[in-house]
């Protein structure tokens, strides 16, 4: 195995280590977080942070550079509106989805700039990915700021869950790969992952609690 070091690390070309550490996390979520501004410009873009925080209150959070850096238009409309709605990237829009990584004005919307279609749902005025066959409309609950990176997670509450009805089991499980959900690695890998098989929820073994007894 190559080793990365310290010293190693940070002796390596930018891109390259911006790529190395960006992928040595492994597959990450590909979503595709759509707000609106003030003014009614429409805006969606890429994130590849989505983390889930809690079941009971349904909290999902995302992590997000300072606005100060460079523009910020999604945590912009997040912090006016207190709204947005997190999409799955699927196969066939993941050219769109990665493009709007693309640093547009805050007056331009790319939905305008992609093949990405806006859609809109009764009584609900942000905007969702259509198509998308998990769609979520979040309500800004709060956020936390990182000084170890100077970034920012943003925690969120699912008010309006959607999803494709070929997707969902019995039991509530959602089988993405039936919708061919996108993954990404790095900032630019994008991947189709398959479901190989689920575990049951897991017991201790009765023959290793036999043996600590003793």
């Amino acid at each position: 195995m190559i080793h990365f070091d310290q010293e190693k690390l940070d002796r390596l070309n930018n891109i390259y280590k911006i790529n190395l550490i960006n992928s040595c996390s492994g597959y990450k979520p590909a979503n595709l977080i759509a707000t609106v501004s003030k003014n009614g410009v429409e805006n969606v873009a890429i994130f590849s942070s989505v983390v889930h925080i809690g079941s009971n209150p349904p909290l999902l959070g995302f992590v997000v550079r300072p606005s100060g850096e460079v523009p910020r238009n999604t945590y912009t409309n997040i912090k006016e509106t207190g709204h947005y709605t997190i999409n799955h990237v699927f196969e066939s829009i993941t050219e769109g989805a990665h493009h709007t990584s693309a640093r547009y004005n805050e007056d331009i919307s790319e939905f305008d700039a992609t093949n990405l279609e806006a859609e809109y749902k009764k009584e609900i005025t942000t905007p969702f990915v259509k198509g998308s066959p998990v769609q979520m409309q979040m309500q800004y609950v709060s956020e936390y700021y990182i000084k170890e990176n100077n970034t920012t997670l943003v925690l969120g509450k699912i008010v309006n869950l959607y999803v494709e009805n070929k997707i969902i089991d019995k039991d509530g499980y959602l089988n993405l790969g039936k919708a061919n959900v996108a993954t990404v690695t790095g900032l630019d890998g994008y991947s189709i992952p398959k479901l190989k098989n689920r575990k049951g929820y897991q017991r201790p073994k009765a023959s290793i609690l036999l043996k600590q007894k003793k």
